[in-house]
């Protein structure tokens, strides 16, 4: 009974649902961006480049032989996995900054100096009276 008030405990801190709603909607960013280098930025590009379709691109190493498949090394899906990437990487990179701007402290007026110790001022006087003569 008491492991399970532990776990409770652990899995509703509200950092852990913080955490837990940030991964659920990293996911979903995660599939944006893959649509829109697949469905967007790669067919374009591949038209410029000469009508490539990055997804097939691949080095062959041994070819389909009966029931077994070619195998092969797929470096377009590499390629637009890399793109993936980097567009992920530039939107936190991007998000990192508007939050730490917003974040940004206003710089720090310096302290008023502290009024001078009941000693410090008769000590004043002192010299002062001495300075004079009296």
């Amino acid at each position: 009974m008491k492991m399970l008030q532990e776990f409770r405990a652990f899995a509703f801190k509200g950092n852990m649902i913080d955490m837990a709603v940030g991964i659920i909607v990293g996911a979903a960013f995660g599939r944006v961006v893959q649509s829109l280098v697949n469905d967007l930025i790669m067919p374009p590009l591949g038209l410029a480049i000469g009508g490539v379709d990055f997804s097939e691109l691949a080095v062959v190493l041994k070819e389909a032989a009966g029931d077994a498949a070619a195998v092969t090394i797929g470096y377009g899906a590499f390629i637009q996995t890399l793109v993936d990437f980097l567009i992920v990487a530039l939107a936190i990179f991007v998000a990192i900054r508007v939050i730490n701007s917003m974040q940004r402290k206003e710089p720090e007026t310096p302290a008023a100096p502290l009024p001078p110790s009941e000693e410090l001022v008769v000590l004043r006087e002192i010299r002062d009276a001495l300075k004079r003569g009296d």
